[in-house]
């Protein structure tokens, strides 16, 4: 397995698309929920951008809003690193 993702947040994005689509604020608002922390906006879209130019999350335009979704390589990559993190663990 190549290196995925260096970013924990990038991977923790990619977890939250996984089998779902999302807009924008509304996955901003889950890992802020989940990290209990505020996300610097900048830094969010920063995230999305990188995932988007490694072909791992893809987004289109419904209405006003970005919606973003896990691209069939970005789920592969997450599945794959599910796997070792399980292995690793001895529960797989």
């Amino acid at each position: 397995m190549t290196q995925f993702l260096q970013s924990g947040r990038r991977r923790d994005i990619c977890a939250l698309l996984a089998g779902e689509s999302m807009q924008a604020q509304a996955l901003k608002s889950r890992l802020e929920s989940t990290y209990d922390t505020r996300i610097d906006p900048q830094s969010f879209y920063g995230a999305l951008d990188a995932l988007e130019d490694q072909g791992f999350v893809e987004t289109r335009t419904e209405g006003i809003h970005d919606v973003y979704e896990l691209t069939d390589a970005g789920a592969a990559r997450l599945n794959e690193h599910v796997d070792w993190l399980l292995s690793e663990t001895g529960r797989a």
